[in-house]
């Protein structure tokens, strides 16, 4: 699957959109992760496992400080966020060269975390939580990913559509703050205000979000949507995560995000060899 979308940089890095699927590896510290992956304030744990991650093949580290498990409600408070991802992302970007994308939503928390040594932001409210996000990533040259939200508003039918106007918001608000168009990424969201039905559409038709021009970002590791197919439990997801990764790939997925990162890595250099005719070593 050939894509013409432009270069985008990451810090030192060039992502050339098409060429291959990057893996973001997640980096959770908040203690309540819903995948029981939280690591807390052991700087130490968190670099160790960035560093693991980046040897396993990941192109991106991810490093959140807020649970976004269903159930939870936004925190207007920052200074707890902030006390667990400064520490680490100033070691974390002294122990790698990979980039290092800030999960959070909120500007106060992204400004602080870009000067630490984050050169992304990976906004899961897509902006609709705090517009002024934008002109923070705008100001600071880097890159961010929009995705889709339902969870204040969870679509009954029509999930696509719902996704796609999400997405366009946070598009047009995006740009307007200054953001360059081959600095945005979208994600369609799964798990946030979907049912199972909407996820697993929303998988089989992430080409659709080919529409906007932009890199895709697909991220369901250890999600239910897995444990509702195969009913397991979230330690026992890889193999359905890794299902979706492959059909993702082939939809057009040019990044995944995952807690697995060996394994994903191996099947998105198969997939990669098969969808962008690309190569492998015998």
């Amino acid at each position: 699957m050939k894509q013409t979308l432009p270069v985008t940089r990451f810090g030192n890095y060039e992502f050339r959109w098409g060429e291959k699927t990057y893996v973001m590896g997640i980096c959770n510290l908040s203690p309540n992760s819903f995948s029981g992956d939280g690591i807390g304030p052991d700087v130490d744990a968190a670099v160790a496992q960035a560093k693991r991650m980046v040897e396993e093949g990941a192109d991106i580290i991810d490093v959140g400080g807020e649970s976004t498990r269903p159930g939870t409600e936004p925190s207007a408070d920052i200074r707890e966020e902030l006390d667990l991802v400064l520490p680490a992302i100033r070691a974390i970007s002294a122990a790698i060269s990979v980039p290092i994308s800030i999960d959070s939503y909120k500007s106060g928390v992204a400004t602080e975390a870009l000067k630490a040594g984050a050169t992304i932001v990976n906004d899961i409210w897509g902006l609709k939580y705090d517009p002024a996000l934008a002109k923070v990533a705008a100001d600071a040259g880097a890159p961010i990913i929009l995705m889709a939200n339902e969870r204040d508003a969870p679509p009954k039918a029509g999930i696509v559509a719902k996704v796609m106007a999400d997405l366009e918001y946070g598009i047009r608000t995006a740009e307007a703050a200054g953001i360059p168009p081959e600095n945005i990424i979208v994600d369609p969201g799964c798990g946030f205000g979907k049912t199972l039905e909407q996820n697993l559409e929303l998988v089989n038709r992430l080409a659709e979000l080919k529409k906007f021009g932009k890199p895709v970002l697909l991220g369901t590791s250890r999600k239910s949507m897995i444990g509702n197919v195969l009913d397991l439990p979230t330690e026992e997801r890889l193999e359905g995560n890794l299902a979706i990764t492959a059909i993702g790939v082939a939809n057009g997925a040019d990044i995944v995000r995952v807690h697995d990162v060996k394994p994903t890595v191996r099947v998105c250099r198969m997939s990669d060899a098969i969808v962008r005719r690309g190569s492998v070593d015998d």
